[in-house]
């Protein structure tokens, strides 16, 4: 495994048959999945990693965000991983930069309660791409509104990339895999699968009650806060725009709730929802 500083060599190695994993490290099993993913369709796999400043608020958590590279090297390796490219902030932002603004599906949800962060998102995306330039590039799904936000950026762009958003993966509990579960208390941990399961209570009742929609949400963020949970938002959104919507077809169930002081997120899709 050859791991890369510099956007430079990146350049020179990025293209062809090659499958790109962007990820801002701490890795976890969800990562890995893209990693194995990747391994099965592409010559060559290239995993980033970068926390990008572009996609923090002023008073979110960019300086105690994980940073774990050895541990991330030795995980990655094992995946069968070719390049590592983990540059430096200075690097990847010389001096200040451009910025991509997706319009409509970045205004939403995350994008109201992180403003900017979907700017960030957006921005470095295409900047990887445009580095890498790989031939797929795998997202996870349980980031949502990230995977419509980069969807409709390579649209309009006209970016040659074919994007594969993979299927969210759990704990055994049911608790979406992420970076941030390590910022739980034991106590809070054990809580949070509630999330999940009140997602799969949802999709269940409005598979068979399509006119009680906002009563069911309104009963759910109820019972999340009764349980500790504060709820930014639970709602059923299509997947084109992130827009509410009262059907089953084409949409997605989302929930962003604060637990202690850690922020979740988690989404199912309905379309084929079954138990």
């Amino acid at each position: 495994m050859r791991v890369i500083r510099t956007v430079s060599e990146m350049v020179e190695l990025g293209g062809g048959d090659l499958g790109f994993v962007p990820t801002m490290g701490a890795l976890h099993e969800g990562h890995l999945s893209l990693m194995g993913e990747a391994r099965q369709r592409n010559k060559c796999v290239c995993v980033s990693l970068f926390v990008n400043p572009l996609q923090f608020g002023a008073n979110e958590d960019f300086d105690r965000y994980p940073r774990v590279e050895t541990r991330d090297f030795e995980l990655a390796e094992r995946s069968g991983v070719d390049l590592i490219f983990a540059p430096t902030v200075p690097e990847m932002y010389p001096k200040e930069s451009t910025t991509i603004h997706v319009p409509e599906v970045a205004d939403l949800w995350d994008g109201l309660a992180r403003p900017g962060h979907f700017v960030g998102v957006a921005t470095v995306v295409a900047k990887l791409f445009n580095m890498v330039r790989p031939r797929d590039a795998y997202f996870g799904w349980k980031d949502l509104q990230q995977c419509l936000v980069v969807r409709r950026m390579v649209e309009d762009l006209r970016i040659q990339v074919h994007l594969r958003f993979m299927p969210t993966v759990r704990e055994g509990d049911g608790l979406a895999v992420s970076s941030r579960n390590a910022y739980l208390s034991c106590e809070d941990r054990a809580k949070a699968p509630l999330l999940y399961r009140t997602l799969i209570e949802l999709a269940t009742l409005l598979a068979r009650n399509h006119e009680t929609v906002d009563d069911l949400l309104r009963d759910a963020r109820a019972r999340l806060a009764k349980h500790g949970f504060d709820v930014h938002y639970l709602e059923l959104v299509s997947m084109v725009d992130l827009k509410p919507t009262n059907t089953n077809r084409g949409t997605a169930l989302i929930v962003a709730a604060t637990l202690g002081k850690t922020r979740l997120i988690d989404n199912i899709q309905l379309d084929g929802f079954s138990l």
